[in-house]
């Protein structure tokens, strides 16, 4: 899935793409934004305001 449009995306649909691909194809948060050219901060924080905080022991946000 093309994540370039993760700042305007429903974060409702958008934590749903994300943990998916943390757990089909990256190690960790800091991997997908590697791979995937984000930003880490904008991510999270988009995340956070819709009510997802991101566990790294679990690797996914809930």
């Amino acid at each position: 899935m093309d994540l370039s449009t993760y700042q305007t995306m429903d974060p409702h649909l958008l934590v749903g793409v994300v943990n998916t691909m943390i757990r089909n194809h990256c190690k960790s948060l800091d991997d997908l934004c590697k791979t995937h050219d984000l930003d880490a901060g904008i991510l999270t924080e988009r995340l956070a305001a819709a009510g997802y905080d991101y566990m790294p022991e679990q690797k996914r946000f809930r």
